[in-house]
């Protein structure tokens, strides 16, 4: 029996990429797809590829079929989720969220950095944490508690923590980094992950032929990244936007400590990261000599993790490359959807990349 979902936010292209990746889900049933300023029109007038393959129509975000679903994604803004949320989850449909409202363990924190009150707080202590590498049996709790007929609320990590954290956790998990020291992140990212809608920075013309960073000392998924990794006021996060349509490339930069600083070698770490992520078929720790490919990663819920030790100024340099709509954003939502009704993980999402 067919699992029915709803996506909050379709037009955008995380919405278009979750559509993508259910319509091939052998078990998901996409019922109802909302867009406010697209209701009444079809899915493929927005997206012309999914043209003769989905008859899909934008409904308004009011929309009284996503109450009787199973599950709805939520594919919007911060703060709209919030406006969402509580309702959906008295109605006891589970909850998949993307956006960055029940991502923050802390009201006061999500306030600091968003600049907007938080209307659920209460909520914050029970959401469970959707980056299932790190957080796994968090999401199976999550599971068992909806198995037990109570509907769950996943917070999706978002796509710069997700490439960051993957590249990071195992190293600072081992205790190799110096504890007081900066952890220096230097990320890249694709057009598509500042959203469907275009601004001065974000079109064609100012994008092409052209790289610069922004957000520079206060991105907002700064604190995303200190409270996965455990390192409040230690991260230097600075995010880049370059000419691509997908892809997200992380360079983490982390001192070793002086126990560590001489002993640790390349192939030893490695060798480390692949135990952790043992099992995990989305994340493909490469050879000594190897770095990630954002072109490697494109279309696929794969995240690439290469390493590097540098003995001069005893770092560790770990880089990860991911598809920002796809493992940092709707593939991911799917593999925590896929615990949470009880499927392997991978089930329906692509583990090979676009080959050109």
């Amino acid at each position: 029996m067919s699992i029915d979902v709803g996506i909050v936010g379709a037009a955008g292209y995380v919405g278009a990429e979750l559509v993508r990746l259910l319509l091939d889900h052998p078990d998901f049933e996409v019922v109802a797809i909302t867009s406010d300023a697209d209701a009444g029109q079809t899915f493929a007038s927005a997206y012309p590829s999914f043209s003769g393959v989905s008859d899909l129509v934008f409904t308004g975000h009011d929309d009284a079929r996503l109450t009787e679903c199973d599950a709805v994604f939520l594919a919007v803004p911060h703060t709209a989720a919030m406006a969402l949320v509580p309702d959906l989850l008295s109605a006891g449909v589970t909850v998949i969220d993307l956006s960055a409202d029940y991502r923050l363990a802390g009201a006061d924190v999500f306030e600091q950095w968003y600049g907007v009150h938080h209307t659920s707080p209460q909520l914050l202590s029970t959401r469970f944490f959707g980056l299932p590498e790190l957080f796994g049996d968090g999401l199976v709790a999550a599971a068992e508690q909806r198995a037990q007929g109570e509907p769950v609320l996943v917070s999706c990590a978002g796509c710069y923590p997700t490439a960051t954290s993957l590249a990071a956790y195992p190293a600072l998990d081992a205790g190799w980094i110096d504890s007081t020291s900066l952890i220096v992140v230097d990320a890249i990212s694709g057009a598509t992950g500042a959203g469907r809608t275009a601004s001065a920075r974000t079109h064609f013309c100012n994008v092409d032929e052209n790289l610069e960073a922004y957000g520079v000392c206060r991105h907002r998924h700064t604190p995303e990244i200190e409270q996965i990794l455990g390192a409040p006021g230690r991260v230097v996060f600075t995010p880049h936007l370059a000419p691509l349509k997908r892809g997200l490339l992380s360079t983490v930069t982390m001192v070793l400590s002086s126990e560590w600083a001489s002993a640790l070698t390349c192939e030893e770490a490695i060798s480390r990261y692949r135990d952790f992520f043992n099992g995990r078929v989305f994340v493909r720790v490469m050879d000594e000599d190897e770095m990630p490919r954002t072109a490697s990663v494109a279309g696929s819920n794969v995240c690439q993790i290469g390493l590097a030790i540098s003995e001069r100024t005893h770092s560790l340099i770990a880089v990860a490359a991911i598809d920002n709509l796809c493992k940092g954003a709707a593939g991911q939502a799917v593999q925590c959807a896929n615990t949470l009704f009880g499927f392997d993980e991978s089930r329906g999402l692509p583990l090979a990349a676009l080959p050109v």
